[in-house]
């Protein structure tokens, strides 16, 4: 539970970790005799890492990658001595020695990582475990094809890192269509054949359903882990692992003709019952959900009318009896009835931003991961 009640909350989130750690072994099962991690930087997604790295721990997982140092320290106390935890980030300008002090791993994505690393190793007197991420197409993080000529005529460059993993991002991996991908994992074993031999990986969670080609030695799944379709316009083959419930404040009967919320967006066509729900923009509903999310009650759809305000959002309820809809009932406003991904649709997003935007005012309820 979290530091808010369910009494007092006008929210409850409830994380089901068993479906968590299911969704992990089910994508380990696509694997073969490659490794699973998991991805569980921006706190698990906004799901929480402190919850759900641990239960992940314990259903099998030994490979962790969060965004900055700072979060892999906050977990590493949480997991056993032989979890690795990897910052993809790697180190920021004068961090360097956080890494080997917490026992976290470093993606280098530069040459200038690269030799703060190398300076640091130097002065520790030893080789320090690291991870090199190549640019293959993404043009964001990892060695650019430049620098890349550089490390592979230097060999120097890689003194006194113990390199644990080459790694590279797919851009376009939730499309199997994507003629990047093929690009990509050219590029990517290219490099492979020109950096010394160690693990690779390539595969994010969608980059898992583009089959073994893709899977390497270690894939590094993340959305998925959390219910995310992993391949656009497909079946989701993952489960549903979260159900928010916002709770009704107030309900009142309208006129036809009368216009409601900020801006007045929406006017009743007809005689309609309002419920007024305690979520908001401010709790991560997202405001371009106004006059298009859909909310639901034991099954029955209730859509959003009008603009979504800071911590209200406001239901057409008139399917649902007058006596059946009070003060503090809960209304589904993410569950499997009302994935994840169908509420990115409407909102104009991605599933990702959904989840990561989850307000911290909910009370937050944790099932099973035992």
């Amino acid at each position: 539970m979290s530091k808010h009640s369910q009494t007092n909350a006008g929210a409850v989130l409830v994380v089901d970790l068993d479906a968590i750690c299911n969704n992990w072994r089910a994508l380990r099962a696509r694997l073969g005799g490659a490794q699973c991690a998991a991805v569980v930087k921006a706190d698990a997604y906004g799901l929480g890492a402190q919850r759900v790295a641990p239960a992940l721990y314990r259903a099998g997982c030994r490979h962790f990658f969060v965004a900055h140092v700072d979060e892999a320290i906050s977990l590493r106390p949480l997991l056993g001595a032989d979890a690795s935890l990897y910052a993809l980030h790697g180190s920021p300008p004068g961090a360097e020695a956080e890494f080997p002090a917490h026992g976290v791993v470093p993606v280098l994505n530069s040459l200038r990582q690269l030799a703060a690393f190398r300076a640091l190793a130097q002065r520790h007197g030893k080789a320090l475990p690291a991870v090199l991420q190549v640019d293959t197409g993404m043009a964001r993080l990892g060695l650019s094809a430049p620098e890349l000529e550089q490390v592979v005529a230097d060999a120097g460059l890689l003194q006194g890192v113990e390199l644990k993993l080459v790694m590279s991002h797919l851009v376009s991996a939730e499309d199997p269509s994507s003629p990047t991908n093929r690009l990509q994992l050219e590029r990517f074993r290219a490099a492979l054949g020109r950096l010394p031999t160690v693990a690779a990986s390539l595969a994010n969670s969608s980059g898992i359903f583009l089959g073994p080609d893709y899977h390497f030695d270690l894939a590094r799944p993340g959305a998925a882990l959390y219910g995310v379709a992993p391949v656009g316009g497909a079946d989701n083959p993952m489960q549903s692992v979260i159900r928010l419930r916002g709770k009704v404040i107030q309900t009142r009967s309208i006129d036809a003709g009368t216009a409601v919320g900020y801006n007045h967006r929406w006017t009743a066509a007809k005689p309609s019952r309002i419920a007024t729900v305690a979520v908001g923009y401010a709790d991560g509903y997202l405001r371009s959900l106004s006059n298009r999310g859909t909310a639901h009650f034991e099954g029955i759809p209730l859509p959003v009318v009008g603009n979504v305000s800071m911590d209200t959002i406001t239901l057409d309820a008139s399917a649902v009896p007058e006596d059946q809809l009070q003060e503090g009932s809960l209304i589904d406003l993410a569950c499997p009835l009302n994935p994840v991904d169908a509420v990115a649709e409407r909102a104009g997003t991605i599933g990702y931003e959904i989840l990561t935007s989850l307000g911290n005012r909910y009370a937050r309820s944790y099932l099973g991961g035992e």
